[in-house]
């Protein structure tokens, strides 16, 4: 009985570790297709990864293509630029040095060369300054020690590069602009002294054929004694404004200014009248005077503002005609004096009125342009202005306007 039962046992033994075999054999084989699978997916990730680099290589290597392409691009364009600077640096009239941090030169182009002479390259700035050129007393402006060149003079502007702190000298060739500004220069001067001529002329003009009337009263035989002394005595005040005049206009030259006084403007308004009284008996004229000053004084030269008011009525008395009037008014204000002198004549166009007050404008012939101009000048040295309100056939008026207190 126990061999039996021995016996059934050694059988049930290998069944069940065959089972459990099996049973093993199956947990290895899903542990393998799951580990088949995550591997798979991995591999599904990383080709997907590997494309999506393979795709970002292929986007990187043809923009780095478009970019190497536009930088041969600039790099061309440059050279082409390089090349066109060098031309244009060769070409240049004025001449071109470059000094490196220590003022050493170390590039120069072929007018720096022609102006500067040679040697050049190597030098220090300061030495050639030294040896071969002198201020001219102008900014910027050298003439040459010495006359190695054909070139007298020539301006020298510098500039610093902000790339490497070298400095960039750019010199120009001004010998015949500095002859044609010296000519123009002694042109000018000639013209002033022209100027200056014509004006005194004017400015004497009117005195003058005041004095010589008188004059040719005093040999009239019908006059008494009193009215020959009367015409002797206004004979020598026309000369002495004659001279005070001439002394105002070199004054003026000089640039001193004019002195100045207090003017009473009813004595300055007689004054006038009585100077201009020949004149207008001659040409069959009448003046007008309103005084409206209420007897006021004004701080100014009473001989130049005189000339200024006499060279109005003079303008007012020669584009009037027979019988007609010339007017002269004044009026005080608290701030400002106004004197105007009015006329019936024919009036000026507006084009004529912006050029009246330029030196040598004229409209007349025999006119030589300036006493408006002068009286213009005057009138400006006392702060004052001159107005101008004309109508073409109406008449013109001409207001001096001064400051009470300069």
């Amino acid at each position: 009985m126990l061999s039996c039962a021995a016996m059934k046992t050694e059988k049930t033994v290998p069944v069940s570790m065959h089972t459990m075999d099996n049973v093993s054999l199956a947990v290895d084989q899903q542990q393998l297709k799951a580990a088949f699978a995550q591997f798979s997916q991995a591999s599904a990730q990383l080709s997907g990864v590997y494309q999506a680099l393979q795709q970002q290589v292929h986007q990187l290597t043809q923009e780095l293509a478009l970019a190497n392409g536009e930088l041969q691009h600039e790099l061309m364009a440059k050279e082409a630029l390089s090349q066109k600077l060098s031309q244009l640096l060769t070409a240049l009239p004025a001449g071109v040095v470059t000094l490196d941090q220590d003022d050493r030169i170390e590039q120069v182009n072929p007018a720096a060369l022609r102006l500067l002479g040679e040697p050049l390259l190597g030098c220090r700035w300061w030495q050639i300054e030294q040896d071969r050129l002198c201020p001219a007393g102008v900014a910027g402006e050298w003439h040459f020690a010495a006359e190695t060149t054909r070139v007298q003079r020539v301006y020298i502007e510098s500039s610093i590069s902000v790339v490497d702190q070298t400095r960039i000298l750019l010199i120009h060739d001004i010998s015949e602009a500095h002859a044609m500004r010296e000519q123009n220069r002694r042109n000018q001067r000639l013209a002033a002294m022209g100027e200056m001529a014509a004006g005194l002329a004017h400015q004497l003009r009117t005195p003058l054929s005041t004095a010589l009337l008188y004059a040719e009263h005093l040999s009239s035989e019908a006059l008494s004694i009193q009215a020959r002394q009367r015409f002797a005595v206004k004979t020598q005040e026309r000369l002495q404004h004659l001279e005070q005049l001439i002394c105002n206009m070199l004054q003026f030259v000089k640039g001193d200014s004019i002195p100045t006084h207090e003017v009473r403007l009813s004595a300055l308004l007689s004054e006038l009248q009585w100077m201009m009284t020949p004149q207008l008996q001659r040409a069959d004229v009448r003046l007008t005077v309103t005084d409206n000053s209420n007897n006021v004084c004004l701080h100014a030269n009473q001989d130049s503002l005189c000339s200024v008011l006499s060279s109005l009525l003079e303008n007012a008395l020669q584009v009037s005609v027979a019988g007609s009037r010339i007017t002269l008014s004044c009026e005080a204000t608290e701030d400002a004096v106004m004197l105007t002198v009015g006329d019936d004549g024919p009036g000026i166009e507006p084009a004529v009125v912006e050029r009246l007050f330029d030196p040598f404008f004229t409209t007349r012939s025999e006119g030589t342009g300036l006493g408006l101009a002068i009286a213009h000048d005057v009138v400006r040295s006392m702060r004052g202005e001159i107005r101008v309100a004309s109508v073409p056939g109406a008449g013109s008026r001409f207001t001096v306007c001064l400051p009470r207190k300069i």
